[in-house]
C-alpha cells in the first residue's frame, strides 16, 4: 500500500520519514555541528542548503538509521520565526534525543572524545537496555541505547519498583 500525505491525492511520503517523528534542532553553528556529528556518533550528511546570507539554512544527517534535521538559530529565516538554540534559551532544551546504536560504549568514548559531555555513563537499566546520556556542544540533550534484552511491561514494573 503507497502511503500518502494527508489531504493529498498521490503525493507519496518519502521512505526515510513514513514511520518516525523527524527532530528539527537549531543550533548556533551548524556546520561545526554537523562535523561533531560526524565524529562523535558517525553522522553521514545527507544535504544541506547554505543561506543566502551565510550559514546553514537547513541540513539533513543520518545518525544510525535515523534522521535529524538542523540548521542556524542565526539565519534569518530561522529568526523570523520562534526557533533558537539551547543557548539562546539559558542552556536548556525541552527535547531529549533517543537513539539505538550497536555498541554505546564505543559511541560514548567517541563522542567525549568529539567534545560531548557525558552526563550518564553506560550503564545497564531496568528497561532492558545499555544507555548512556550525553550533552552535545551545542547543548542538545541525547541518548543512546543499546537493547539488551526484551522486558515485559510486568517485569520493567517489577524491576522499577525494587530500583526504589
Amino acid at each position: 500500500m503507497t502511503e500518502h500525505a494527508a489531504g493529498t491525492a498521490g503525493i507519496e511520503i518519502p521512505d526515510r520519514y513514513r514511520h518516525a517523528v523527524v527532530p528539527h534542532i537549531m543550533v548556533d553553528d551548524a556546520a561545526a555541528a554537523i562535523d561533531f556529528y560526524r565524529r562523535a556518533f558517525g553522522a553521514h550528511e545527507d544535504f544541506r542548503i547554505d543561506a543566502p546570507g551565510g550559514g546553514i539554512l537547513h541540513a539533513e544527517i543520518t545518525v544510525g538509521r535515523s534522521v535529524l534535521m538542523l540548521g542556524d538559530a542565526s539565519v534569518d529565516e530561522a529568526e523570523a520565526g520562534s526557533f533558537a538554540a539551547p543557548a539562546a534559551l539559558g542552556g536548556g532544551t525541552s527535547v531529549t534525543l533517543h537513539v539505538f546504536v550497536p555498541d554505546v560504549d564505543s559511541l560514548a568514548e567517541r563522542a567525549e572524545a568529539a567534545g560531548a559531555e557525558i552526563l550518564q555513563p553506560p550503564t545497564d537499566m531496568f528497561h532492558g537496555d545499555r544507555t548512556v546520556i550525553l550533552k552535545d556542544p551545542s547543548g542538545h540533550m541525547w541518548v543512546f541505547l543499546t537493547h539488551l534484552e526484551d522486558v515485559s511491561e510486568e517485569e520493567l514494573r517489577r524491576r522499577l519498583a525494587a530500583a526504589g
